[in-house]
């Protein structure tokens, strides 16, 4: 019998917290006294302007696009690396022309010449993230004298 009653209090409050209630006028306060806002009208007022931090992902076809994130959002750039005729095109890890904007929370490239960075939107502004590619010969081989740019522009707000 405890039990039961124990989980019927917990059946009722938790449909209290799932049922909406409306805000009542709170009833005069006394000379000298300040009233209390109603604790429902303040979470129903914010509520709604809540959001989350999205990932953006960025690779090799994103090169010359434009992007908007939110204040808090991260962009992960991923570029993978080439290996033909004895070549390998080798990115550099990607950096961020504003750091104030833009900060890089970790990059990396790797022997296969991929290479990635995540960035976090810190400030409302603009940045653009860059890389290069580059040739890597194998023994042997002559690369071309060829540079290739990436960049993606980020406007944060």
């Amino acid at each position: 019998m405890r039990l039961a009653r124990t989980a019927a209090a917990a059946v009722t409050a938790f449909a209290a917290l799932l049922i909406p209630t409306t805000a009542h006028a709170a009833p005069a306060a006394a000379p000298g006294v300040a009233a209390a806002a109603a604790p429902g009208a303040a979470h129903s007022q914010t509520s709604d302007r809540v959001r989350l931090a999205q990932r953006i992902a960025l690779t090799n076809s994103d090169n010359g696009r434009s992007v908007t994130a939110s204040l808090g959002d991260d962009i992960e750039v991923r570029l993978t690396g080439l290996h033909e005729n004895g070549l390998t095109w080798t990115w550099s890890t990607p950096t961020s022309s504003n750091s104030t904007v833009l900060r890089r929370t970790s990059g990396r490239t790797a022997p296969n010449g991929d290479a990635s960075a995540t960035f976090h939107a810190e400030h409302d502004g603009t940045a653009t993230i860059t890389a290069q590619r580059h040739c890597r010969p194998d023994a042997g081989r002559i690369c071309p004298l060829v540079i290739t740019p990436w960049k993606v522009m980020v406007e944060v707000k």
